[in-house]
This record gives C-alpha cells, sequence and structure tokens, in this order.
C-alpha cells in the first residue's frame, strides 16, 4: 500500500541528519540566529530552539486544512481511513495469523510509533491491528507526486500517508503536516531504519527525523517490533509487540534529537535481539514476497548484506544540563 523505493531508500525513509537541518532551519531558529553553516544556510542552535507543543492547547477544528487532502469532510475523511483499515485487515489477516502483544500499551492520545522495517506488509498489517483511535497515519512513501499512477493515487486517496519527495525539496512541507496529524488527534507512525532490510533480529541505525517529529509535537515515542513479515508465509505467525512509551518534552534541539534517536533505537533493539531469521519459503511464497518488496539496487542479495550496528556502537548522549 505504502509506495515506492525505486532508490532504495525504503518507503518509509527519513531525513538524515545534514538534510534535517538544512530543511528545517527557518522552522526552528528565529531568521537572525547565528551558528555554525552548511551550504551559506544558518543551522539551528540548541539554546535557541523552541520548546516542545502542548498538544492540550491546540483547536482541533482547525487543523485538518493542514492535513493531506485537507479539504475533505469529517465524514468522508472516516470513510476513507475505515476503508483503508477494513481491506488491510481482510488481506493481512487472510494470510497471516496476528498477535499482538503489549495491546494495553496503545496510547489513547496521539504519539509517535517507530516500527522496524522489514516489508512493505508492515504498514498494512499496523493498520489492520491497531486501534481505530487514535487514527494511525504514516510517514512516508517517498514519492514526486502521490497523484500519478494508480498505485499512488489510491495511498492519495486514502488520507493516511503524510508523503515527501524523494528529491527532499518539499521537507518542511512535511514536518508540518506530520504535526498537523499530531493536533488533529491522531498518531503518526514510522520506521527510521529507513528502508526494510531482511533480517529478523536485527537493527539498522536510525536516521533523526522520528525523534525530531517527535520532540516538535510533545508526544510520545512508542516502539513497535514486528516479527514475521520478512518472508510472506502463508498462515505464518506474525508478532506485534507495543514497547513502553518513551516520554518526550525536552526541547528539539539537535543533542535532544541526537539522544532520542538512540533511545528509541536502543529500546527496539532490545524488542527485537532474540528475534531469528525465518525459514526459507516454497517457491509461491518467494515470489509473493519479491512482489510485494521492492528490494532497490541489488535487490533482495544486496538487503540481505545490510546489518545494523552492535549496541555498544549507538552511544546515548547524556541529557542537556
Amino acid at each position: 500500500m505504502l509506495g515506492s523505493a525505486r532508490d532504495g531508500g525504503g518507503q518509509l525513509g527519513l531525513m538524515n541528519e545534514a538534510t534535517l537541518e538544512r530543511a528545517i532551519a527557518d522552522d526552528l531558529v528565529p531568521a537572525d540566529a547565528t551558528g555554525p553553516q552548511s551550504g551559506g544556510r544558518p543551522l539551528p542552535s540548541e539554546p535557541s530552539s523552541p520548546p516542545a507543543r502542548s498538544l492540550g492547547t491546540v483547536d482541533r477544528s482547525n487543523v485538518t486544512h493542514g492535513l493531506p487532502l485537507g479539504e475533505l469532510s469529517p465524514f468522508q475523511r472516516w470513510f476513507r481511513h475505515w476503508f483503508s483499515r477494513t481491506v488491510s485487515a481482510v488481506l493481512m489477516k487472510s494470510w497471516f495469523r496476528i498477535t499482538i502483544v503489549g495491546r494495553e500499551r496503545f496510547l489513547a492520545e496521539p504519539a509517535l510509533y517507530v516500527f522496524n522495517h522489514l516489508s512493505w506488509m508492515d504498514p498494512l498489517v499496523m493498520l489492520a491491528t491497531f486501534p481505530s483511535q487514535p487514527r494511525l497515519h504514516f510517514y512516508g512513501p517517498k514519492e514526486v507526486d502521490l497523484r500519478k499512477g494508480i498505485r499512488n493515487r489510491f495511498m492519495w486517496w486514502t488520507t493516511i500517508p503524510v508523503p515527501f519527495s524523494p528529491y527532499k525539496d518539499d521537507l518542511l512541507t512535511s514536518v508540518r503536516r506530520a504535526q498537523a496529524v499530531f493536533d488533529s488527534g491522531a498518531s503518526l507512525a514510522i520506521s527510521p531504519e529507513g528502508r526494510i532490510h531482511v533480517h529478523e533480529g536485527d537493527l539498522l541505525p536510525f536516521e533523526e527525523g522520528a525523534a525530531y517529529l517527535a520532540l516538535r509535537a510533545g508526544v510520545p515515542i512508542v516502539p513497535v517490533a514486528i516479527t514475521g513479515t520478512s518472508w510472506a508465509h502463508f498462515r505464518g505467525r506474525v508478532t506485534i509487540r507495543i514497547g513502553e512509551p518513551i516520554p518526550t518534552g525536552a526541547r528539539p534541539t539537535r543533542r535532544a534529537v541526537r539522544r532520542y534517536t538512540a533511545l528509541a533505537w536502543h529500546r527496539l533493539h532490545a524488542m527485537v535481539a532474540d528475534d531469528r531469521d525465518l525459514p526459507v519459503p516454497g517457491r509461491i511464497e518467494r515470489w509473493y514476497t519479491d512482489l510485494i518488496n521492492d528490494w532497490g539496487p541489488g535487490g533482495r542479495a544486496a538487503a540481505t548484506e545490510l546489518r545494523g550496528p552492535h549496541p555498544a556502537d549507538v552511544p546515548i548522549p547524556d541529557e542537556e544540563g
């Protein structure tokens, strides 16, 4: 459901640190702020970054215009989200046996759910099993224009994705759309790994956009560990484990973004560390797995070579004093 990875970056890929700073500098600091330079533009300095926003002060009746297809009526938006959830549930629950662990950790208020990314089926599995409220949106896919092509137009029609351009020329718009998701009372799901990989129990490095969005909005980060989607085993067991929320509240400074990125990585890595690669399925299931997933340059063989870091190589910065 969620888009193309023709550049090998993954359908839900996020901006890296340098791109993040260039694209959102004006969103973080006043125009006359000084700081390190990148391409001649001022970057956000830690003391001048704004505090996290309080969602309790937001008038949610006036924020839907900032969402994709914000001109839709409340009923149209509800119906399209319900339809997407229903289709996802029929497809995924027919193919897999899905178990939710930690259901009590689903939050009733807006949150940012970060998940490990083993397949394009991950968002469909989540959409099929997460509570209907708060509504769930996904940051992605990475597409030039979701209004071109049948699959892209359908995704745009659902109102669920918060897309961004692979050229990274619309990041400020996508960041503000993500904020509108939270302000509307909904939740956002992101894969901070930025691409799919094939190894259960492994976790690629996190890009920093997810932590920035959570800190900017003042919403908790909830880790979500997905097991069993690396191969499309028919009636295979898929387990979704919901982790303990990581409260935010710090200002979205560069140090805070790095700290919460590392905290989320370690929390999710601990949740998947005991998972093991699935047995290779039969020919039809292998064909279906590769049909669903666009592995990017080098295909599945190249994706197999990807490995995440050891926890000792992911330091957690100290809190700001």
